[in-house]
C-alpha cells in the first residue's frame, strides 16, 4: 500500500520555523508602508473635527488651508497669526505637519491654536493625506 501523505522532515524544524517567521515578518513589513501613507477618505472625516476653526478656502478662527503644502507658517494674507507662528520658520510638508498636528503647542510654543493635537499616528497620516488633496491651490 502506497502512502500518499506528505512526509515531514523532522531533521530541520528550526529551519522551517525560521522560514515561517521570515515570511510573517515580510508580510508585516510590506503592509506597514501602506498604513503610513494615510487614507484621504478617512482623513476627510478627521478633518471635520477641524471645521470649528478651519476651512480649506477661507480664514475663520484659524487660517485657511488652501495652498498649505510648501507654504511658510504664519504667511496667509489677512490672517492674524501669533508672533510665535510667524517666527517659527516652519514650511508645511508631511513631516512638519505630522509633528505640529501631534502637539501644536509643543512645536510652536505661543501659538494661538489651543487644540491639544491628534495623538494617533494613523489619524495624522490620514489627515495629512486628505489635506494634500484638498488644499491644492485653486486653478487661476
Amino acid at each position: 500500500m502506497t502512502n500518499h501523505l506528505p512526509t515531514i522532515d523532522r531533521r530541520r524544524p528550526a529551519r522551517r520555523l525560521g522560514l515561517l517567521a521570515g515570511i510573517g515578518l515580510a508580510l508585516i513589513l510590506a503592509a506597514a508602508p501602506a498604513r503610513a501613507e494615510g487614507d484621504p477618505v478617512a482623513g476627510e472625516a478627521i478633518y471635520k473635527r477641524c471645521g470649528g476653526c478651519h476651512s480649506i478656502d477661507r480664514n475663520r478662527v484659524g487660517p485657511k488651508h488652501e495652498g498649505l503644502f510648501g507654504r511658510k507658517a504664519g504667511s496667509v494674507p489677512g490672517f492674524d497669526y501669533s508672533k510665535a507662528m510667524r517666527q517659527s520658520g516652519i514650511v508645511w510638508d508631511d513631516a512638519t505637519l505630522d509633528r505640529f498636528l501631534e502637539n501644536p503647542r509643543a512645536v510652536v510654543p505661543g501659538t494661538k491654536m489651543t487644540y491639544a493635537g491628534v495623538k494617533d499616528a494613523q489619524e495624522r497620516a490620514d489627515l495629512i493625506a486628505y489635506l494634500k488633496q484638498a488644499t491644492k491651490p485653486a486653478a487661476p
